[in-house]
């Protein structure tokens, strides 16, 4: 049966029965059935950006988490000093698969951890001194370390620590640059504040402190592709291929001298519009640097993006871009073909964080899939207006949603393949519902560009049509 809004609403209304009353009326505001131009009289735009109800659980990160584990994490030749207990640190140590070139502890420290390790007696005398010896110590145990990044965690903000004072002070004396970045756990709603937090201390520290050798007429900056899976170097070929050249890479595989030369481009093309677009938007109204958006996800937006990238650009650049689109096409049309067969008809949940609650509906589309349920777990209302024209008429959209809906979705809907985070990953099992870890690409990758598409669509066959799932009982 085809589904429409109020077979849509009213489904959504008995999930939320079981709530107490106060509960579901602010849960009813994050779980809506799609209007695909957002205007619908019936109120149904989703509310984002929230605090998360206390009691209803909910798989947010904090703003640290935004600010370390996705902004600056994957810049590989800092040092990223989790300030604060051992705990948040070690959580966020390398669990995003950001790739980066280097050696490990020589020239490349995104897969490090590195914490000031605070205790009760940091609590009550300070940590500043404890700060200032472990700046001391990151210099003379990584010579080779461009700068070094403060990443505070809740007690510091709560303590009132000067990390300001302590940075300037290192900065002067070990001759790198010690940036200070108030991401205290505590700050905000989600990780999504984290984010805003980290483009800001980038903004005030390093933009624009350094000048590239030379410039050309085609430099850009690849913002907000963090390398997962290899992501970030599928998509630079895509770009260099088409005549351009990629000035500083944002932040996957990213050195702090890319972030410092990144005024000096003449276009910004940004993947991750919910943790980059402050940067973006700075750089705009600071050094005159057009942004443009793309989507890398399956052969249909790939193109699409590619063609409005160009745009920008002279006709050589243009020329390009349709002589690389023809070149790959075939071999595009190829698993198309192949994979279509074993999947096609086959729908789709999501819930993820970033911009993949979209992004990935056009992948997922050229495989003959459809996404029924789709939803950001720190998403903001601008990420909604540009998901509802994506999705059809009566689908499901959803914000922060809890586990228990998530699960009561799942069962009504049975959809054939779920794609949400690690937190989800083990449940799903349990339930014998295929799922894909989109977060991390399920430790598989790249999943951008003509490179990925063939191995997101394997995965995705993979999952789906795994003989495993018939030795599960599914939940009913």
């Amino acid at each position: 049966m085809k589904p429409t809004i109020e077979r849509t609403k009213k489904m959504i209304d008995e999930i939320l029965e079981v709530y107490p009353e106060k509960t579901r009326k602010e849960r009813e505001r994050h779980l809506k059935p799609n209007d695909p131009t957002g205007e619908c009289a019936s109120g149904c735009q989703i509310k984002s950006n929230v605090k998360s109800r206390p009691g209803v659980m909910t798989t947010r990160g904090c703003a640290y988490a935004g600010s370390k584990g996705v902004v600056w994490g994957p810049v590989k030749d800092v040092v990223h000093v989790s300030h604060g207990p051992v705990g948040c640190g070690q959580y966020s140590w390398w669990s995003r698969r950001n790739y980066c070139n280097g050696t490990a502890g020589i020239d490349s420290f995104a897969t490090m951890q590195i914490t000031s390790d605070f205790l009760e007696r940091d609590i009550v005398f300070g940590g500043d001194k404890k700060l200032q010896q472990l700046c001391l110590e990151v210099k003379e145990m990584f010579p080779l370390a461009k700068g070094i990044s403060v990443q505070s965690e809740c007690p510091i903000g709560l303590i009132g620590d000067d990390i300001e004072a302590v940075t300037k002070k290192m900065t002067k004396q070990l001759g790198i640059p010690v940036i200070p970045v108030r991401c205290e756990g505590f700050r905000g709603v989600s990780q999504s504040l984290g984010h805003h937090i980290a483009n800001d201390a980038i903004r005030d520290h390093v933009l624009g402190k350094n000048k590239p050798e030379r410039t050309t007429d085609y430099d850009v900056n690849l913002i907000g592709d963090y390398n997962i899976g290899g992501d970030g170097w599928a998509s630079r070929k895509i770009l260099e291929g088409m005549g351009l050249r990629v000035l500083a890479q944002w932040s996957g595989d990213a050195t702090i001298n890319e972030l410092a030369i990144a005024p000096s481009a003449r276009l910004n093309v940004i993947h991750c519009y919910r943790s980059m677009n402050y940067i973006c938007r700075h750089m705009e109204d600071s050094y005159s640097i057009p942004w443009v958006e793309y989507n890398f996800f399956g052969p249909t937006k790939t193109y699409q993006s590619i063609r409005k990238i160009a745009s920008y650009f002279d006709d050589s650049v243009k020329e390009k871009a349709e002589q690389m689109i023809a070149t790959h096409k075939p071999m595009m049309d190829k698993v198309i073909e192949h994979y279509r067969a074993r999947l096609e008809g086959k729908t789709v949940m999501l819930y993820v964080g970033g911009l993949r609650p979209r992004h990935v509906i056009g992948a997922y589309e050229d495989l003959g899939m459809e996404v029924i349920a789709t939803g950001y777990e720190f998403g903001h209302s601008d990420d909604y207006k540009r998901t509802y024209p994506e999705m059809k008429e009566a689908s499901v959209i959803y914000d922060d949603v809890t586990p228990y809906e998530m699960e009561e979705l799942t069962r009504r809907l049975r959809p054939d393949l779920v794609g949400a985070g690690v937190k989800e990953k083990y449940a799903y099992h349990k339930l014998g519902v295929p799922f894909r870890q989109m977060h991390s690409w399920d430790y598989s990758g790249p999943y951008h560009g003509f490179d990925g598409f063939a191995v997101f669509a394997r995965d995705m066959d993979m999952t789906v049509n795994s003989p495993t799932w018939n030795l599960i009982r599914r939940k009913k």
